[in-house]
């Protein structure tokens, strides 16, 4: 007898070119089958109770982030593995990659057993770390990369800074390569971007504040691609913001480097202007209750928003497999941190439970399909790291996603699960809405019980279906 029956729901499978309406078999927390069309009604009497009715609704692989920002250790005031993996599983995502740059660090067996235990005691979904490049973040000497591998680390990044010295960076890359795990850089030339706290043109002018250049991500990924195809490994370039990454991303692919690429909800359908308040100002309707004051430090992030030439850019890599993954950068921060003039606020935007809904905007507008919006938070994800998940096919874990591409609804910061309540969003009418999600057959968000749907999830427990 199988655990659960998702019925009639519009099954999408980027990792098999599957696109039908029927239904999907859960047994054991793996992926028994897919029936398209459905099972008639004496079978799955027979077979099965509970199931849920996916009916006017797509059902996928459970949603991987690559890059979120879980806190833990050191500012649980911010965010919490218990808090962050909740609002992943609110957002859809069954499956979470946590940066290192906590407090202390991700740089040892210690602290990677400590985010390990945690996240077996209180994670609502699973939860993948990823180690620093070298120790404490400083950018002068390697971590113990191969233990740290094999404790579990499945990438390395100083994330929120970049490794400055080039002899270094060789070196992590050729470790990359013996270990097998991708090193991940964020791009930012750190003197030329010193003091910016936004997109440098001619609205930060307007603004008086002072310009982060597009240059200072293109220099770093230039050097990253050159070290590449010099010495091997295994490279994935984070938030990529810029045109100039992106054809730099796209000719070193086309030379056939081993290089994997991920852009954020954020630059891909936000812009510099949404700064001095002006949303939706290139051709993507956002609806939102109220207008937004100009320096509203929830826009604030790094790398900063663009200009719409940029986010057309980024599309277009989706479109054509440069940039192979959407990844969150979901960056929880304090009240405190954002509440204050723009120059002082902290960079982030909290993302894991809009992550859907906005991307479904370029969906709605035909710039890009269902299919590849899946593709890249599923498989496309999933094989940058090598993972087993993100697909269904047979003996796979059962991850699933279960969203209403057509469901409306207001973004609230107040009722977000996580901490952070940071996000330009707030106020906005979108469409798209995740209902449920099922981590290895056990579902641990489901809203408005439907066919047996398991009710809202309050508290970060996980609830059985009915």
């Amino acid at each position: 007898m199988y655990e659960l029956i998702v019925k009639n729901g519009r099954i999408i499978d980027p990792s098999q070119d599957m696109d039908v309406v029927g239904d999907l078999l859960i047994r054991e927390g793996k992926i028994e089958s897919i029936v398209p069309g459905g099972l008639n009604d004496a079978r799955a009497d027979c077979e099965a109770r509970p199931s849920l009715d996916a009916s006017g609704s797509i059902v996928c692989p459970g949603f991987i982030d690559l890059h979120t920002h879980l806190r833990e250790p050191g500012y649980e005031e911010k965010e919490t593995i218990a808090t962050g993996t909740l609002a992943a599983a609110i957002g859809g995502f069954t499956t979470v990659c946590c940066m290192p740059n906590t407090n202390p660090a991700i740089d040892t067996l210690a602290t990677i057993d400590h985010v390990r235990r945690a996240a077996e005691a209180m994670a609502s979904i699973r939860v993948l770390p990823i180690a620093a490049i070298t120790k404490k973040r400083e950018g002068k000497e390697l971590t113990e990369m191969g233990e740290l591998a094999r404790a579990g680390a499945i990438a390395f990044s100083d994330d929120g800074r970049p490794v400055p010295n080039s002899r270094i960076m060789r070196y992590a890359l050729e470790y990359s390569r013996m270990h097998g795990r991708p090193i991940i850089s964020h791009c930012e030339d750190i003197e030329l971007a010193k003091d910016g706290v936004m997109n440098e043109s001619v609205v930060a002018v307007k603004l008086g504040l002072k310009g982060i250049p597009a240059a200072a991500e293109d220099i770093i990924v230039a050097r990253e691609i050159a070290l590449l195809e010099a010495f091997g490994g295994r490279l994935h370039i984070a938030h990529v913001s810029s045109t100039g990454a992106v054809e730099m991303i796209r000719r070193a692919k086309e030379k056939g480097l081993a290089l994997t690429a991920e852009a954020t909800p954020h630059h891909l359908t936000l812009t510099e202007d949404w700064v001095a308040g002006q949303r939706g100002n290139w051709g993507l309707e956002f609806p939102y209750l109220g207008a937004m004051a100009p320096y509203n430090t929830d826009t604030k992030v790094n790398p900063p928003l663009r200009a719409a030439a940029d986010a057309r850019a980024l599309i277009q890599g989706l479109v054509d497999g440069t940039i192979d993954a959407v990844a969150t950068d979901h960056a929880p921060h304090t009240i405190v941190d954002k509440q204050c003039e723009y120059d002082q606020a902290e960079f982030g935007i909290s993302g894991l439970e809009t992550a859907l809904a906005s991307l479904m905007i370029l969906v709605h507008r035909g710039e890009i399909d269902a299919n590849l919006l899946v593709r890249k938070l599923t498989i496309g994800p999933a094989r940058v790291m090598d993972l087993p998940f993100g697909t269904f096919k047979k003996g796979a874990p059962a991850d699933v996603a279960i969203f209403n591409p057509d469901e409306e609804w207001t973004v609230e910061p107040g009722r977000f699960a996580s901490k952070g309540k940071n996000t330009p969003l707030a106020g906005m009418r979108l469409r798209g809405k995740v209902v449920c999600t099922i981590v290895a057959g056990k579902v641990v968000y489901g809203e408005r019980a439907r066919g047996g749907m398991a009710t809202r999830l309050e508290t970060g427990q996980a609830v059985n279906v009915q």
